[in-house]
């Protein structure tokens, strides 16, 4: 019960790591909120997690200021923000077009920015940032340059929000999975792609597997707990060996 009585909000909560991360929050007595752009799997999970469900795009900051507002009136204070949601994408670099550029960049860096520092006036002092990295931020995969671009950015944001945010003892810290099961690289592929691409990334893995979503939601719940109090802007890769050991 290490979040008991506390306030967790999780931006993207509504399916993989944050869902995943959202059901460890509230076993462990945390009031939750979750944010999400599907408002039908947003219910789902807000129903689940006994959970305030606000339906926000985080690539809009009106919206994520707007869902701020909400968790204020409706809970108050925030005692750890985790901030997962995200969109992927890949493309050779002479395929990528603006409009692609801008779509990954909007989510996953700037409206990863503009959420936190909306929130930042309702967290707590002494309270926690958690931030979905990628592996993909250090990682030289070729087509992912927009995301690995928008992931590394991330990264350099998050030590300097580290550093600002000392005065206020809030940490801010990084989860950068390695490939994991997720929803995201099944969707729109048929079962015979799906199990290619799992064998595929399973190979790529030293361990030998991905990961699950469970495994990255654990390391995000140690990260936002008083368990890791002298841990702050670090980037910890959750992701079977691969950034050391591949």
């Amino acid at each position: 019960m290490r979040f008991a009585g506390k306030c967790v909000v999780v931006l993207g909560g509504n399916a993989g790591i944050g869902l995943a991360a959202a059901r460890l929050f509230r076993a462990e007595g945390a009031k939750l909120a979750l944010t999400g752009r599907n408002r039908e799997t947003l219910a789902a999970a807000a129903a689940e997690c006994e959970a305030l469900g606000i339906a926000s795009d985080m690539g809009e900051p009106a919206q994520s200021r707007a869902a701020m507002a909400e968790i204020e009136r409706e809970l108050g204070g925030i005692d750890v923000l985790f901030v997962n949601a995200g969109v992927g994408g890949f493309a050779p670099v002479e395929a990528v077009t603006e409009e692609f550029w801008d779509g990954i960049h909007s989510v996953n860096l700037r409206g990863a920015f503009f959420a936190i520092q909306a929130a930042l006036p309702l967290l707590r002092d002494g309270g926690s940032i958690v931030i979905t990295g990628s592996i993909g931020s250090v990682a030289a995969v070729p087509g992912n340059v927009a995301y690995a671009a928008a992931k590394a950015g991330l990264r350099a944001m998050a030590r300097i929000l580290a550093k600002e945010l000392l005065p206020r003892r809030i940490r801010v810290n990084l989860v950068s999975p390695g490939p994991t099961d997720t929803e995201i690289f099944k969707r729109g592929a048929s079962a015979e792609e799906i199990a290619g691409m799992r064998t595929m990334l399973s190979g790529v893995v030293p361990i030998g597997r991905m990961g699950t979503s469970d495994e990255i939601a654990h390391a995000v719940l140690f990260l936002a707990s008083q368990e890791a109090s002298f841990i702050n802007g670090i980037d910890l890769y959750v992701d079977g060996g691969c950034v050391e050991l591949g």
